[in-house]
């Protein structure tokens, strides 16, 4: 079989990029969607505020208070119960979509949900949020405002006429707007979107999640703190802490993988209870209240210990209680499907592995190793070393600690990918019958053209011939291909198409037609065609769509000059040069 190589124009027709000039409507509507996501943080945050004022200390106020400054006594126990309580009832009668962390919730609706999400989540998952944490749940904002963000940017683009994928794509942007409001993190909170929510690499995408980011970052300081959360500033580091890097990840990764394990074992035994799961939250919630009452710090969200932790402003003994306690809690409450983000208690967990690493090094910066630790950790659960690294960068300003950030957060993540199945974003989908791969590459049909693949060796039928003499010459007990292109000859040099035809459509002619007419006859629309310039994947999704198995391959649609046929046989074969590049090994000098 011949391939045609005529690549034309020194590739003319060939970009970089896919190009849609929808892309200046999805920019405009997500710096829209970058303004609403900082209002809905704002709200957020302060909705968290209030209610711990009206559960801890019975005042209505926003001020910034932590749990632990209470006097409740005993009392305590029963705050994080009616929290819970209130949480299930909000649940199951308002939508279930409110339980869990957030991250896993809105994966789903990217991948499974065309990215569809209703107002009842904008609405309810922050009121929900800052009832559970106001109640002294051991979360952080990030999940529910990831939600809450993705849940806005969900229903502004469902009120214009767009694909699925564009919907994800301001979905991804109200999301990591969200999160940069909050943390102040937007080169974070992009990394977020390509390592963990888009699910892809392009301008289409890319570009509005940057532009929704920035306005977030842009307005933030309008409404909320400015600056680092948490700014500290370590020493340079020089040789020796390579090794230390090395350890800190691989310890952090295996504190990743145990906490992911317990959650999903102490959802196992939730699931378990003979009781409905409404009633759960609450349960949750009476283990963080009997947490809280031995370790009022281990209440709330906890960004003042985090702080403490980084700026080495806590004994080493009271951090390995406070954070033991922390971490069955927030197991617990997380695990009873109630409402509150990962983030900010993987930050405390972390950065109280780099406290013990910290005492076992002497003469180490005590600062560098909570905040290296903390990002390995948050890595290793997420499945995403460069959000982690460049997060820890954004919240602290600490430049001096980029390179064993980097190196500790690698080492984190590939323990994490060789010891555990799925991360603990992706445990959850995958409970409920739903895959997600999370590796992506260029599609090798992308890179291919139809003219690299096609069959310019082709058998056509002329359109002159009658249906009688096509029936016996090409469909009779000889037949070598399903279906042939009829071409019109009366022009020997450019033959141009009329169609494709194949058995079934003869036989109708037949049936329709005195035998004698010509073929040509049965042609009266455009047909369906391949370009040789066009990708394989343009051609096999177009095949998919139309339900056929071979196209004609012409030079343009003026024109209908036939010059090929591509089959869906040929359309696999990109994936040779992939399994080579893949499986075949070669070295430079063989023994």
């Amino acid at each position: 079989m011949q391939t045609h190589k005529n690549h034309g124009h020194h590739g003319a027709h060939q970009r970089d990029f896919s190009f849609d000039k929808r892309i200046l409507l999805l920019c405009l509507i997500a710096v829209v969607i970058g303004v609403v996501s900082t209002v809905a943080a704002y709200i957020l945050l302060n909705s968290i505020h209030f209610f711990t004022n009206l559960f801890f200390f019975q005042t209505w106020s926003f001020e910034d208070r932590s749990p632990a400054g209470n006097t409740l006594g005993l009392w305590v126990i029963a705050v994080p119960v009616a929290g819970g309580l209130i949480a299930g009832l909000i649940a199951r009668y308002g939508s279930d979509k409110v339980r869990g962390h957030g991250i896993p919730e809105a994966i789903e609706a990217i991948l499974f949900r065309k990215s569809q999400m209703s107002p009842k989540v904008a609405v309810l998952k922050p009121l929900t949020s800052g009832i559970v944490i106001g109640s002294g749940g051991p979360f952080g904002a990030e999940g529910p405002i990831i939600m809450t963000g993705g849940a806005i940017g969900s229903l502004i683009a469902q009120n214009f006429s767009m694909s699925a994928a564009e919907r994800k794509t301001l979905l991804v942007a109200g999301a990591t707007a969200g999160m940069t409001a909050v943390f102040g993190t937007p080169v974070a909170a992009v990394l977020l979107a390509v390592e963990l929510l888009l699910f892809e690499w392009r301008p289409r995408s890319l570009l509005p999640v940057m532009l929704a980011c920035a306005v977030a970052a842009f307005c933030r300081p309008l409404l909320l703190d400015t600056g680092p959360l948490f700014p500290i500033h370590t020493a340079p580091v020089g040789l020796a802490a390579f090794g230390i890097c090395i350890v800190a990840g691989l310890l952090s990764g295996a504190l990743s993988a145990l906490m992911s394990v317990s959650l999903y074992q102490v959802e196992d035994w939730f699931g378990k209870l003979p009781l409905h799961w409404m009633w759960w939250p609450a349960i949750g919630g009476l283990v963080v209240g009997i947490g809280g009452y031995f370790e009022p710090r281990a209440l709330g969200v906890g960004y003042d210990v985090i702080s403490d932790l980084l700026n080495n402003r806590m004994l080493l003994s009271a951090a390995l209680s406070l954070l033991v306690v922390k971490a069955v809690i927030w197991v617990v409450a997380l695990g009873s499907g109630t409402s509150g983000g990962v983030l900010a208690p993987l930050l405390m967990l972390g950065a109280g592995l780099g406290a013990v690493i910290s005492s076992l090094v002497p003469g180490s910066d005590p600062t560098l190793w909570p905040l290296v630790c903390m990002a390995a950790v948050l890595a290793g659960v997420l499945g995403a070393p460069l959000t982690a690294a460049i997060f820890a960068l954004g919240l602290t300003g600490d430049f001096n600690a980029l390179l064993p950030l980097l190196l500790a957060t690698g080492v984190s993540y590939g323990f994490t990918v060789l010891v555990m199945r799925r991360s603990i974003m992706t445990e959850k989908i995958a409970r409920r019958g739903l895959h997600i791969y999370r590796e992506y590459s260029v599609d090798p049909q992308e890179r291919v053209f139809v003219h690299d693949v096609m069959a310019t060796e082709m058998v056509s039928i002329a359109a002159s011939l009658s249906l009688k003499e096509v029936a016996q010459d090409y469909f009779g007990n000889e037949q070598k291909h399903r279906s042939f292109p009829v071409v019109d000859t009366r022009n020997a040099a450019q033959q141009r198409l009329l169609g494709m035809l194949d058995r079934e459509s003869l036989l109708s002619g037949l049936h329709k037609h005195d035998e004698n007419q010509t073929v040509a006859t049965l042609f009266d629309e455009a047909p369906h065609v391949a370009l040789a310039t066009e990708t394989c994947q343009v051609v096999s999704r177009r095949m998919a769509i139309q339900h056929v198995e071979r196209l004609p391959v012409v030079t343009d649609k003026e024109t209908l000059h036939l010059i090929g046929i591509i089959s869906r046989s040929d359309l696999v074969k990109p994936s040779h040069t992939v399994f080579h590049e893949e499986h075949v090994r070669e070295r430079l000098f063989s023994r």
